[in-house]
């Protein structure tokens, strides 16, 4: 058993959570537009002492939330009080509520600061030969191919007819992840709880592709469709549930917290896309053949808590995103059902810093004429990059699928595409070796494959894909 440095069960006498506390402060500090240091001048307090209260390192007495209560116009029960603070004050959250709420908050944050541990102490209760090696993703039987798949060779299969789902998230073994929206009442989805009470910049529910079936090894890959909170809904749940088990420390074996996992109880076989709505990722890794004597280098992306829903606070390779049509309109559906389209779409937004497909476009992405995807597609052709589907799997922790993909792109045709890449997306940060440009990326040796697999906090799939391309690294970079 190893315990955790940071625990979110420091609680107050009156139940309340101390980061619970900080966090509100910070929340209605931002909301007022207020910087650490004007809040802090006007309350005469240390910018210092103000920055721990608001990261959960120092408790706040009574006194001190009471004038934070005036200063901010924080709802009274929110912070614990009793008693009317001032008469220009809400006090319609009920106590219980704010109690629930600020337990949540603080749990969630836990969970997104630990997902890297967690996932490897999900993997546990998953059979060996359903492990990937050197990562926390799990793959049914057929998921990841012997050979290198070319993205172009698996054919896609769309059934647009409506498919339920046995699970969906609001069920009763999710209340205990699920906060209280009145004192009577908790938030029907997980999701509803984020969206009022954690919302991450990038957060709206879009049609995304549903996996049905099919098989890698048979080149051949079946698809329904369905909603991006379909999948958080469970998986997020999912990943809560395990923060909560694991409150006095992330076992070595999960074994061990039998009893305390009931949504991934109900939820059975991991593997099902008729129990549960399976919708995946695209993750991808991106392989730069560096002119000689440098080594290849590997894209890689921090992912910020404050942006992101998902795979938050923790290293991926890039670009990753859902698979999903770029639009809600019809014709969509068709028109960027494919992986390598989603892949495109995805290095025009996460390394061009292009806005992202919202959803709001009237007119469907005309591919054909689109100078990036010209430009990629005319050096696929000529051998100048290539591009492999290397499996699927289920990250551990949340259950969440992932297609597994790797992209290996010559040092010319990266210069012309990406040559001019963002250091900062609207999903965290691009980081590099050197002199820190993301596009120079990390040197695709073994001792840094090591590093990022056995040191540093990855999301499942982002080590899933580093681990397998390490595997065949020969083939991709011959």
């Amino acid at each position: 058993m190893t315990d955790s440095s940071e625990s979110w069960l420091r609680r107050t006498p009156d139940g309340l959570v101390d980061d619970a506390v900080g966090q509100l402060v910070r929340e209605y500090r931002l909301a007022r537009r207020l910087s650490q240091v004007s809040l802090a001048d006007a309350m005469g307090f240390t910018q210092q002492f103000l920055s721990q209260v608001e990261s959960g390192r120092r408790r706040v007495s009574m006194e001190h939330r009471r004038r934070f209560a005036e200063e901010l116009g924080i709802p009274a029960a929110s912070l614990g009080l009793a008693e009317v603070v001032s008469a220009g004050v809400d006090e319609d959250l009920a106590r219980s509520v704010a109690i629930s709420r600020g337990q949540w908050r603080s749990q969630r944050n836990w969970l997104n600061r630990h997902r890297s541990e967690l996932a490897k102490c999900a993997a546990s209760l998953y059979a060996a030969e359903h492990r990937l090696p050197r990562s926390p993703l799990i793959a049914a039987p057929g998921w990841i191919p012997d050979d290198l798949i070319e993205v172009d060779a698996v054919a896609l299969k769309l059934d647009e007819q409506a498919h339920a789902a046995d699970v969906t998230g609001r069920e009763a073994e999710t209340l205990h992840v699920r906060p209280l929206r009145t004192p009577e009442a908790a938030f029907d989805t997980y999701t509803s709880a984020v969206r009022h009470l954690d919302p991450p910049r990038l957060f709206e529910s879009r049609p995304s592709y549903r996996l049905l079936g099919g098989s890698l090894a048979q080149r051949n890959l079946e698809f329904g469709l369905g909603a991006y909170f379909d999948k958080l809904n469970v998986s997020e749940a999912l990943g809560h549930e395990m923060a909560i088990a694991c409150a006095d420390g992330i076992p070595d074996d999960a074994a061990r917290l039998g009893g305390r996992l009931p949504f991934r109880d109900l939820i059975g076989d991991p593997f099902d896309p008729v129990r549960r709505s399976l919708i995946p990722a695209i993750t991808t890794l991106t392989i730069r053949l560096r002119r000689y004597p440098a080594e290849p280098s590997f894209l890689l992306h921090w992912r910020d808590p404050d942006k992101v829903a998902t795979a938050a606070g923790v290293y991926d390779v890039i670009p990753a995103g859902e698979f999903q049509p770029s639009t809600v309109a019809l014709w969509d559906r068709r028109n960027d059902f494919s992986v390598w389209r989603n892949i495109v779409r995805e290095y025009a937004e996460e390394l061009l810093g292009e806005p992202e497909h919202d959803g709001t476009r009237s007119e469907p992405i005309d591919y054909v004429d689109w100078p990036l995807y010209q430009m990629l597609g005319e050096a696929k052709d000529s051998g100048g990059l290539t591009a492999f589907i290397l499996g699927m799997g289920l990250d551990a922790l949340t259950l969440a699928a992932t297609i597994l993909t790797v992209v290996v792109i010559d040092d010319d045709t990266f210069t012309r595409a990406f040559g001019q890449a963002v250091r900062f997306n609207d999903e965290g940060e691009i980081v590099g070796v050197g002199d820190g440009r993301g596009a120079d990326g990390v040197p695709f040796t073994r001792q840094a494959v090591d590093r990022m697999l056995e040191s540093e906090p990855m999301a499942s799939p982002g080590a899933a894909v580093l681990a397998l391309a390490w595997k065949h690294r020969h083939e991709l970079i011959a």
